[in-house]
């Protein structure tokens, strides 16, 4: 006597071996979820030690190849440029082939062109230093686009914890990187090379780590998992028999937009500020070490906080959060205009305000796009998103350059923090469309 199966069930046996234990299993979800946060935490923390570099040298470099401070802010805009196009493919890879693909290739493209900025600045080739810059920019977005792997698989309450799982751990390169100027520029000069190279030799080594984590061990890919799964729900709810595929899953397209637009302001507003502080610090008599403890609390204020915002942003939602980094953002930008350029302390205050407005702007910004969005076409939308913070990024590093150069750092710093206060009427805007 045969049995007669289910739809589900014959919808669960339709998914390849490796999943069909996940997709009927709620524990082994967990497990696995639990397991993909540890492969992340460990790539996250070689990731932000190549993101480093180009923070707090490439404007630097610049200056010094191209012999004027007016355009200091182009490797900010290149790399973020490069991370525009690369959060892009990464985000349709990731979508086609799984995380542990697009991840791993974003990764390795970072390392490669960190090595090619080193070759740049050995022959002083300015053309292979933008070309460079621009594929170093995939690491910056792929480090990015790490935080999302975490949410795949976790439940609507543990999102936000889960993206400052991913984020918090980044600290620990990203904080090691500046601080290691010092370090790595002489082990620059011991091989022939300019000292502000050493510091892209750390982010090549840290890129092609990262991704090899996440090559090797992400596996089973959570987000294939999360597709599987939702494949699943979606038959388990369907009539008839038929397995619903085809049905185009929901999207809140206004969560969508108030998502993107937090973290495009407060993407454009930290980029700003951060790209001209070395540069505004070298003309008052700092030297690299004191750029590198400056950068490195900043970049350690923009990461290390995430667990703690994490919880408040499940707890509190995602729209106090964004009305949080607006207000922290404006604080950041006062306290840069005011501070005499010779005050470490207070400088290192700005930064700091500035690390952390911009970690509550991206996290708050992610929950809510993850929200908006199904796992059938998450990666992607996650990864065009990406596009427009990598713009608004490149946008903020070219006009900083040309606003300091034609007026002051506390210019620049002024129009950024009263920038910020734009979150609090988009966020506004959403809520009115949520009671319509």
């Amino acid at each position: 006597m045969s049995l007669s199966t289910s739809p589900l069930e014959k919808n669960i046996n339709s998914f390849p071996n490796p999943l069909k234990e996940y997709v009927a299993s709620p524990e082994k979800q967990r497990l696995l979820y639990k397991r993909t946060l540890r492969i992340i935490v460990a790539s996250q923390m070689f990731g932000g030690a190549g993101l480093a570099a180009g923070v707090t040298v490439g404007a630097l470099l610049a200056q010094d190849m191209l012999g004027t401070d007016s355009y200091a802010g182009i490797p900010s805009a290149l790399f973020t440029l490069g991370s525009a196009a690369a959060a892009l493919l990464v985000g349709r890879l990731s979508q086609r082939l799984g995380r542990r693909v697009g991840l791993a290739a974003g990764f390795m493209t970072g390392g490669i062109g960190a090595i090619g900025v080193v070759l740049a600045a050995v022959f002083h080739a300015l053309p292979l230093l933008f070309i460079s810059l621009l594929v170093y920019g995939a690491g910056t977005a792929t480090n990015l686009q790490a935080r999302y792997a975490g949410t795949d698989l976790a439940l609507p309450t543990q999102r936000a914890k889960a993206i400052s799982t991913a984020m918090v751990f980044t600290t620990f390169g990203a904080v090691a990187g500046p601080n290691l100027v010092t370090v790595t520029g002489k082990v620059a000069t011991s091989v022939g090379a300019p000292a502000l190279a050493g510091p892209f030799m750390l982010a090549a080594a840290a890129y092609l780590l990262a991704g090899l984590v996440l090559l090797l061990f992400l596996r089973p890919d959570p987000l294939l998992v999360a597709k599987a799964i939702a494949e699943a729900e979606r038959a388990k709810e369907g009539t008839s028999g038929e397995v619903a595929k085809a049905a185009v899953p929901s999207v809140h397209k206004p969560g969508i937009i108030v998502g993107a637009t937090v973290m495009v302001l407060t993407q454009i507003v930290m980029v700003a500020i951060m790209t001209m502080t070395p540069v505004h610090m070298k003309h008052h008599g700092h030297g690299l070490g004191e750029v590198g403890i400056v950068i490195g609390i900043h970049v350690a204020a923009m990461y290390l906080p995430s667990l703690i915002t994490g919880v408040l942003v499940d707890k509190f939602g995602r729209t106090k959060m964004s009305y949080a980094a607006g207000v922290t953002l404006l604080l950041a930008g006062l306290v840069a205009a005011l501070a005499p350029g010779d005050s470490m302390v207070l400088l290192v205050l700005a930064l700091a305000l500035l690390g952390l407005g911009w970690n509550f702007g991206l996290i708050s910004g992610t929950a809510a796009i993850v929200d908006a969005t199904p796992p059938q076409i998450r990666a992607k939308t996650q990864g065009t998103v990406d596009v427009l913070i990598a713009l608004s990024g490149a946008s903020g590093g070219v006009l900083s350059g040309m606003v300091v150069a034609q007026s002051s750092y506390s210019t620049l710093s002024l129009a950024g923090g009263f920038l910020s206060l734009l979150l609090i009427p988009v966020v506004l805007w959403s809520r009115s469309k949520r009671k319509a």
